[in-house]
């Protein structure tokens, strides 16, 4: 009887540590078909104008595929890769190479899905099996101590359930060999100019320079823990903004499934043996489950999430301010916290959590802006994008979230001085406010005509004033969230 073939579908999963899928068919002793689709409708424009995929994370994604194909390569495999749609794409090569079964990943949000009903429909027809598996989470689907519906909605509550009463599995075993591929194309991976897009200039400013792949994401995390030996200090670093090691940086490579929270997870375990145990080794296993919780709300709300309304369908009545918008996109709101993150953004693809709150909070609570104009901005350029923790964060920042309580904002002049003391964040990314000492850097329309003629700044010629009054732009957007609120009761 001559050996089953079974395809393994790749999307948001490009590893072969802790991967069912691969792990599933060796154990079928089949010969294993690695399969990637650059799906076209990645590459289109969003709602609001924007790419959907930018630059940025578009490199990292083509240097994770890269990367995938150099550890199958070393196995004795390859990477089947395609441009096109998958449901088409899939069914077409397990006709031509007589597959028996198709395996993959699932993911749990509206587009995904989508694509996954329509291989599974294609599939049927030609009698080919599907087999699907959960891999993105740290715990799994079926080890919650609850069915979906019941999933809480305050993240406090699921993460003391899920921390009381479920186990984080094991990793699988990562293939020391794999099967030859049979006679095929293999296929060409595109170049960035394939997609409709521009090679990003690299930015010296850069945190970190992010470089995708698995290969990649163990080196980072090896450095990070082992090398530099972060972890220890990791929840009083955390909040930083400037520079490569205040946090872990893993969410890149965990959105693209480079690498596995569980992987993670075991390596912290491991550090705690070896090295510590305390406050920080677990704050990052509370990060994780965060990202777990927003992967499974998408599972239980399905498409709510990216509702104008939210996810607790209050009817906010949010301004499409173009002028405005474009202000908070290219960092010139006069507000230098708002304005360093944002071109740190535009500029590299990526921010620090604290700048993401920042950001997104003066976007709905002093601009008023309708912060799905925000979402898809985040989501053209993240390098770390995922669907499930942006949607999820944005829904909670703009107070239509499962977990929002009440009106509440970041009061950004505050919040400049906590966690950018010296104002060197600031400094950073805002040259034109370079010669400005100290703490004065967070608030320069306080600067008087003298202060602004010695340290050589014009406000509203070299650095804007304020586009809105701090606190009483805060209460006129307070004041339509509560009439919102009232209403929907």
């Amino acid at each position: 009887m001559s050996q089953q073939r079974i395809i393994i579908w790749y999307r948001n999963d490009l590893r072969l540590h802790d991967h069912e899928p691969i792990y599933d068919a060796i154990e079928q002793k089949a010969q294993i078909i690695p399969v990637y689709c650059f799906d076209d409708r990645q590459f289109i424009t969003t709602s609001f104008g924007f790419p959907k995929t930018g630059a940025f994370r578009a490199q990292f994604l083509l240097e994770s595929v890269r990367d995938l194909r150099n550890c199958l390569q070393k196995l004795g495999s390859d990477l089947i890769v395609r441009k096109g749609l998958p449901e088409e794409i899939i069914p077409s090569l397990a006709k031509e190479y007589n597959v028996s079964a198709v395996y993959f990943h699932r993911e749990v949000t509206s587009e995904e899905l989508a694509v996954e009903k329509k291989l599974k429909k294609a599939l049927s027809e030609i009698k080919v099996k599907v087999n699907t598996f959960w891999g993105a989470t740290l715990y799994h689907l079926e080890d919650l101590p609850f069915r979906i519906p019941q999933i809480p909605e305050l993240f406090t509550n699921f993460r003391k359930q899920v921390e009381k009463k479920s186990e984080i599995e094991l990793t699988f075993p990562t293939p020391k060999q794999l099967s030859k591929l049979p006679d095929m194309e293999v296929g060409e991976i595109p170049q960035l100019k394939d997609l409709g897009l521009e090679e990003p200039q690299y930015d010296r400013r850069c945190v970190l320079k992010f470089k995708g792949g698995e290969t990649a994401g163990i080196a980072r995390l090896e450095d990070y823990f082992w090398k530099k030996n972060c972890l220890k200090e990791y929840k009083e670093t955390r909040n930083g903004m400037l520079g490569s090691d205040y946090s872990s940086k893993f969410s890149a490579w965990l959105a693209n499934g480079c690498l596995s929270p569980r992987y993670i997870y075991e390596q912290v375990q491991k550090y705690e043996e070896e090295r510590i145990k305390n406050d920080s080794t677990y704050w990052l296993i509370f990060e994780l489950i965060w990202r777990d919780f927003f992967r499974f709300i998408c599972l239980k709300h399905g498409n709510k999430i990216f509702y104008r309304s939210g996810l607790q369908g209050i009817s906010i009545p949010w301004k499409e301010d173009w002028k405005r918008f474009e202000l908070w996109q290219e960092g010139k709101t006069g507000y230098p916290l708002v304005d360093a993150n944002m071109r740190e953004l535009a500029a590299t693809g990526f921010m620090s959590n604290r700048g993401r709150q920042n950001v997104a909070s003066f976007l709905t609570k002093n601009l008023g802006i309708n912060w799905q104009m925000g979402a898809e901005w985040f989501e053209s350029l993240l390098i770390d994008y995922d669907v499930c923790s942006n949607w999820g964060n944005w829904n909670y920042t703009a107070g239509v979230g499962n977990d929002a309580r009440g009106f509440r904002y970041f009061n950004i002049p505050k919040q400049s001085k906590d966690y950018d003391r010296k104002g060197n964040y600031v400094r950073h990314w805002l040259p034109e406010l370079e010669s400005i000492p100290g703490s004065k850097v967070h608030e320069p329309w306080k600067l008087t005509p003298e202060e602004q003629k010695q340290y050589q700044v014009r406000l509203g010629v070299d650095y804007p004033r304020p586009v809105v009054d701090f606190f009483k732009s805060v209460k006129a957007n307070e004041r339509e969230y509560n009439a919102a609120i009232s209403r929907s009761k």
